[in-house]
């Protein structure tokens, strides 16, 4: 399986649509369109899952830059979520941790 990073979407596109954007290059097993928590809105990107690695790269190289509901989009493989630890590993509290100057 591969998941597929998909940017700058339009803040009014559906998983629906991003789903039949992807259908005709293969299985899609999940669609997840990123929204702020607090307000529910779109935050213009999103990630498809497909199973199969061939159609998922033939779906990248195809789809990139292509204009989707009036804007480019920005198709690439997904990179593994960040750890969000700051840089060194230390906390940020302010007082433990990290140098003492």
């Amino acid at each position: 399986m591969k998941n597929i990073f998909v940017g700058n979407l339009a803040f009014g596109t559906t998983e629906d649509s991003v789903r039949a954007l992807f259908e005709p290059y293969g299985t899609i097993e999940r669609v997840n369109i990123i929204t702020d928590r607090d307000t529910g809105q779109s935050r213009g990107f999103g990630f498809v899952e497909m199973s199969g690695n061939a159609e998922a790269q033939r779906a990248i190289e195809e789809l990139d830059g292509k204009e989707f509901e009036g804007r480019p989009l920005k198709v690439n493989e997904a990179r593994p979520k960040e750890s969000r630890q700051g840089f060194g590993g230390g906390n940020r509290s302010g007082g433990r941790g990290g140098k003492r100057w």
